[in-house]
């Protein structure tokens, strides 16, 4: 049985490290876990990946083969790796690891928004899986761009249908008061309203209330996990969470 981790987030918000952190954490505490990177894109990480992508369909062969560019070559290496399952599969029997962390393509729309991304997720194991769905921290410390990031991850939740856990990344680059205040966002409707009326305008405004009270009333809001790849904060808190996922809070160790 290998239970599955998707990290899927708007490109920088810090997919990669965190997964190199996560690992990291998990294997500190005697956790059976391995990785897969799903980025055919991607020059360098910050780990070593047990499993990846890249060693089956490279950018650049696709580029020269088919005479695309890079932005085609990505679009084409997306929906190409659907083609590789089986091999990916037999890779991950191999390994057997009791969790496998996944970190997705750096642009999340050739993942998420493509007829790929949901067959890959759901082919890969019929075993319980988890999406770990990045804010930006930085970028959401703003109410109309945390909003947007909230119907950004309704969107992915639609595509996948899987639990879906949300992580406050790179908790370390903002101020103590924009740290808060997120959070606050995060588990009160009411906190987030009174933000959007007091920074935004006009139409701004009406879109964000109008987005924000549809996912309330949809469930699709989560409070917020705050975490730091740099300082390892919050990794004990989201790595619980994957845990009540799936065993109920039972610990996955060796």
């Amino acid at each position: 049985m290998v239970y599955m981790a998707f990290i899927i987030g708007t490109a920088g918000s810090g997919k990669s490290l965190l997964t190199s952190a996560l690992v990291e954490k998990m294997r500190q505490e005697r956790q059976n876990v391995a990785t897969l990177n799903l980025d055919p894109g991607a020059i360098s990480l910050p780990y070593s990946p047990d499993i990846d992508v890249r060693e089956h369909i490279t950018i650049d062969n696709l580029m020269e083969e088919y005479d695309l560019g890079p932005n085609g070559a990505l679009i084409m290496a997306a929906d190409l790796i659907a083609s590789r399952i089986e091999q990916i599969k037999s890779e991950i029997e191999e390994l057997d690891p009791d969790i496998l962390i996944v970190d997705t393509p750096g642009q999340m729309e050739l993942f998420a928004f493509r007829v790929s991304g949901p067959f890959i997720v759901h082919a890969l194991s019929d075993e319980p899986k988890a999406i770990i769905y990045l804010f930006d921290s930085v970028f959401s410390s703003n109410p109309l761009n945390y909003v947007s990031n909230m119907f950004l991850s309704a969107a992915v939740y639609i595509r996948f249908l899987l639990p879906q856990i949300h992580v406050l990344s790179k908790c370390d680059l903002v101020s103590k008061s924009e740290l808060e205040a997120m959070l606050e966002w995060s588990e009160s409707p009411e906190a987030l309203e009174a933000a959007i009326d007091e920074r935004l305008d006009d139409t701004k405004r009406l879109l964000s209330h109008n987005v924000n009270q549809s996912l309330q009333v949809l469930g699709l809001s989560f409070p917020l996990i705050p975490v730091s790849s740099k300082t390892n904060e919050g990794l004990i808190e989201l790595s619980g969470m994957l845990e009540r996922i799936f065993k109920g809070g039972e610990k996955i160790t060796y």
